[in-house]
């Protein structure tokens, strides 16, 4: 029959309350506990910054491509040819072209700095999901030689205009008259406004034809850049290699990495200091785990010297605490991630419950433009989190083990 080693039954058993020890065992159970919330808040606040990280990601990347393709100086030559090579690159499953240009927005006496982006409203779909953000009008709006613009909401309160105003375009090139160097000026109608949710979008973008773009930035048949929507936006790599490969023209190739590296740090970062603060909620219940198993060792001093002298080793002794401490970490480990787990699934279920409880709104949407709190789970984290406070559970059975261990069982006996 299988018999199980005495080190860990002794452990186990330590670990059990009883009348001599029951304030004992409370604090073990008060461990397990607090190991448990510490687990289940790092595991359920990793997964709502992971939802953060994806919303706001998602949010710029339907505003622009995975990849922008351009030459020297943003200008580039037959982009039809470029459109017909990039479209059989492995990974792009869409491309459009795009005339960029820096001006300002004029109306009554409001001035309004823009990022002017021309499009092709028929291929502009393929890399960028403009038409679920507009709040009026449609991108099919955009005709050549109408002089129609899209702006954004924030944009178009900013210039205090609506659907069907007339506005200015100051472009930086400038046109040589009788009266000397004059900026160069285009009246444009308002068709549509559109809402992504990201104030650099919805404040400082204006969307007109790439043919009228073309004509106020003076491009002639440039165009700015080709923009590449991948099937999978980190395949950058692949695709990198792929445009070395089969274009010969010396192209600058810049990914979304590349475009919003701060935002994404920043994102990162704060994600990390998360889990570093949070963290020191484990290590306070680990903190925990070393003053119950000191408590225990003073406990069971009688204990360990009945059994030194029967033939226990120091290892023997050491390995009985360890299992105990061990046992409290293990069971406090799965108890968080059952608790992370279940709220992290369930935090579209979870929340809403606690604001019709409360009658408050986390983050309301008339303030927030994300309303709703977004959770994604990765498993990664799960076992990352677990296994730290594994760790640091074993950790903090070290100490009183060892203490353990080097009880002389002449002086634990002395007075018994």
């Amino acid at each position: 029959m299988f018999k199980l080693p005495f080190e860990l039954l002794l452990g186990y058993r330590y670990t059990r309350a009883k009348r001599r020890n029951g304030f004992i065992s409370f604090i073990s159970l008060s461990s397990i506990i607090g190991i448990g919330l510490g687990v289940t808040a790092l595991i359920t606040v990793m997964s709502i910054m992971n939802g953060f990280q994806q919303e706001l990601r998602d949010r710029i990347l339907d505003m622009t491509a995975h990849v922008t393709l351009s030459e020297r100086g943003e200008r580039l030559n037959h982009w039809q040819d470029l459109y017909s090579v990039a479209k059989q690159l492995p990974h792009v499953e869409g491309a459009a072209p795009n005339a960029m240009g820096q001006g300002m927005l004029t109306h009554g006496d409001r001035v309004k700095g823009v990022l002017v982006r021309g499009i092709l409203p028929k291929y502009e779909g393929q890399v960028a999901d403009v038409e679920s953000k507009m709040v009026y009008g449609h991108l099919s709006d955009l005709k050549s030689k109408d002089y129609n613009v899209i702006l954004g909401t924030e944009l178009a309160n900013g210039l205090g205009v609506s659907v069907g105003d007339k506005i200015t375009l100051v472009a930086p090139q400038a046109s040589i008259s009788p009266m000397g160097v004059v900026p160069r000026l285009k009246r444009f109608t308002v068709s549509g406004l559109f809402e992504v949710g990201m104030h650099e979008y919805d404040s400082a973008l204006a969307l007109v034809h790439m043919a009228d773009a073309q004509r106020v930035f003076k491009m002639g048949h440039q165009v700015s850049a080709l923009q590449l929507r991948l099937d999978d936006m980190f395949a950058v790599r692949d695709v990198r290699e792929a445009v070395a490969e089969n274009i010969d023209d010396v192209l600058y190739m810049r990914d979304w990495t590349q475009q919003h590296s701060n935002f994404f740090k920043a994102i990162e970062m704060e994600k990390r200091m998360m889990f570093i603060v949070l963290t020191l909620i484990i290590m306070v219940a680990a903190f925990n785990i070393v003053s119950t198993m000191v408590m225990v060792v003073t406990d069971k001093q009688k204990d360990i010297a009945v059994l030194r002298t029967i033939g226990g080793t120091p290892g023997s002794v050491q390995a009985i605490f360890i299992v105990q401490g061990l046992i409290i970490g293990t069971f406090g480990a799965i108890l968080g991630v059952i608790g992370g787990v279940t709220i992290s699934l369930n935090i579209d279920v979870i929340v809403p419950f606690i604001e019709n409880i409360f009658g408050f709104k986390f983050f309301p949407a008339d303030i927030y433009y994300i309303s709703k709190i977004p959770s994604d789970l990765h498993w990664e984290d799960v076992w990352t989190v677990s296994g730290l406070a594994f760790v640091l559970t074993l950790l903090a059975t070290i100490y009183p083990a060892r203490r353990a261990s080097k009880i002389q069982p002449a002086e634990a006996l002395r007075y018994e």
